[in-house]
């Protein structure tokens, strides 16, 4: 069967002599990454201008009040460390001392429970002679150490006054003023006064600090 007689339809296949060039795929331009926010513990907020202010306003007010009034008075006492020790010491030996019950105070109210103490002297007291079921007796091995002995809990030792003049000799880091009973208020709010401009810590004062009341 010759060539001629082939349908019409099919089309002879043409060849080409020539390599067509193959397009190459365009690429399309990578989006570049945002950076990633930075996260809320990373960032720091910057005081707005009005806070600025204020916090600048309020330490000027405190240093010109503190050269007004004097310096500010300690709430503890400066102490080396060995008397900080021995005082954390003493609030360990204070929990685990007992309590001193006088003898026969159930028995009668005039006594007292807790208020006072007596030793015992009679001979056949059974607490005078440590009995187990007696309350115990008031000896030195309940002691606090000797250095922190009859310190506040804050570590100043406190002085009593009665005048301006004794207010002079007190150690302001170390020790603190107890002004005395018998001192009228008059006079009282007059020495809280002058502690209060000399930087001396009151342990008993009338007037109380804002952050105290």
């Amino acid at each position: 069967m010759s060539d001629e007689t082939k349908s019409p339809s099919a089309a002879p296949a043409t060849t080409t002599t020539a390599a067509t060039p193959v397009k190459k795929p365009i690429a399309k331009p990578v989006a570049k990454l945002a950076a990633p926010a930075p996260s809320s513990a990373a960032k720091v907020e910057k005081p707005k201008a009005g806070e600025d202010k204020a916090a600048k306003g309020e330490k000027s007010e405190r240093e010109g009040k503190e050269k007004e009034d004097g310096p500010l008075a300690p709430k503890r006492a400066t102490l080396e460390g060995e008397e900080r020790r021995l005082l954390h010491l003493r609030r360990s030996v204070d929990r685990r001392r007992p309590i001193f019950g006088r003898q026969a105070a159930n028995r009668y109210v005039r006594i007292g429970r807790w208020g006072s103490w007596r030793r015992p002297r009679g001979l056949q007291s059974k607490q005078r002679r440590h009995y187990g079921y007696r309350a115990n007796i008031v000896s030195i091995g309940y002691r606090t150490p000797a250095k922190v002995r009859g310190l506040t809990p804050t570590g100043f030792r406190p002085q009593v006054v009665w005048n301006s003049k004794e207010l002079e000799g007190i150690d302001p880091k170390r020790e603190a003023a107890v002004i005395a009973h018998g001192v009228g208020v008059r006079k009282r709010l007059l020495l809280e006064e002058i502690a209060r401009k000399k930087g001396i810590h009151v342990l008993n004062p009338i007037l109380k600090e804002e952050g105290n009341q």
